[in-house]
């Protein structure tokens, strides 16, 4: 008889298992705690102090200049954007607090 990690199916197996394996998501409150868990973090006065400062050398800056290369823009964006998550999440939470 298999054990339970043996009748797990992983969409990385090969073949048609891979494609009939279950999607593993995570659950819909799992994404509720984790903004809490932000707002936690980031509403303490060392969290604020952070916050400020991944402001301070990211939205607060400019991301291209003319003469740049372009491509520099784009990775500057992917910065700013892991910011906003961080703000977006904390603003999410304070809802259910």
């Amino acid at each position: 008889m298999a054990n339970q990690s043996e009748k797990i199916r992983s969409i990385n197996d090969d073949g048609w298992d891979g494609l009939e394996a279950p999607a593993h998501l995570e659950p819909v409150d799992t994404f509720g705690e984790l903004d809490r868990a932000y707002y936690r973090l980031f509403n303490t006065p060392d969290g604020e102090k952070v916050l400020d400062h991944l402001k301070a050398i990211t939205l607060n800056q400019p991301c291209w200049v003319p003469g740049s290369e372009p491509s520099y823009g784009y990775a500057r964006e992917g910065q700013n954007s892991i910011i906003r998550e961080i703000i977006q999440r904390i603003r999410r939470s304070q809802n259910d607090v």
